[in-house]
């Protein structure tokens, strides 16, 4: 808000009156009469402009003219954005229910960050003009029927149903308006995502992080369960003596004897 301070014109009003008073009753002919009467004037002026204030009025700032881009239809696009999002303002002001006033609000932020993107690429403003030929202008006619309904102050059948339907759909209104700010980001996403994966992929082979491919094998080694140890070798049974000959058993026989 501006501030202007107006003098008040009471000292004024003062100073003439003490004029025709002088004039009305005392003799107005002479040098000497009109420095009586200026003198009289003044003080009396003097009194009265110390005795009233001066008058401070509150004035809403003129709004600066919108800077233009050099694109017609961004410009057209960008002023039928602004009025949008002040229709908007109104309309939250105007609201009484909560819910209602809550979710106009995130209209009106989505809004500003969708036309502001915009304005920044303007590339891509093909990709609003379905938003702001049907979306935007459907939606605040129906914001507009709830606030004439909402201002009658009485609930009869087709009020009520009118205004159940319009909170009905507020909520879907809302995803509608995110996700078409989300898409103007699409292009953002993606070109970050390459980047992440060529600089992790760069990392890698400069040897300053481990490579994908290896830390998801060592991950899987590391899950896999630990084999039990080998067990120990069979040992080779011995082979069976072989029959001794007739001459051998003889021979142990004597040794016996003996």
């Amino acid at each position: 808000m501006k501030k202007i301070v107006r003098k008040s014109p009471i000292p004024i009003y003062a100073t003439a009156v003490v004029w025709l008073l002088y004039a009305l009753f005392f003799p107005l002919y002479k040098v000497s009469h009109f420095i009586i009467a200026a003198v009289a004037a003044g003080i009396v002026g003097l009194v009265a402009k110390g005795l009233c204030k001066d008058i401070v009025e509150e004035v809403p700032e003129p709004e600066p003219e919108p800077e233009k881009t050099g694109n017609e239809e961004l410009d057209r696009v960008l002023e039928e954005g602004r009025q949008a999002v002040a229709e908007m303002k109104r309309l939250d002001d105007s609201i009484a229910d909560e819910k209602i006033s809550a979710d106009i609000v995130q209209l009106e932020e989505a809004t500003e960050k969708i036309l502001r993107k915009v304005k920044e690429e303007p590339e891509k403003l093909p990709r609003i003009r379905k938003f702001m030929s049907y979306y935007l202008p459907t939606t605040l006619k129906l914001l507009n029927a709830y606030d004439r309904m909402d201002a009658q102050g009485v609930e009869g059948e087709n009020i009520t149903a009118t205004k159940k339907g319009v909170e009905g759909i507020m909520d879907s209104i809302v995803t509608a308006f995110n996700k078409q700010l989300d898409s103007l980001f699409g292009d953002q996403a993606l070109d970050i995502s390459t980047d992440i994966t060529v600089l992790e992929n760069m990392m890698a082979r400069e040897g300053l992080s481990e490579d994908p491919i290896h830390k998801a094998q060592k991950a899987a080694q590391a899950q896999k369960p630990a084999q039990p140890e080998k067990a120990a070798e069979a040992v080779e049974p011995e082979k069976p003596a072989e029959p001794k000959t007739m001459e051998e058993e003889l021979a142990e026989g004597i040794t016996l004897q003996l």
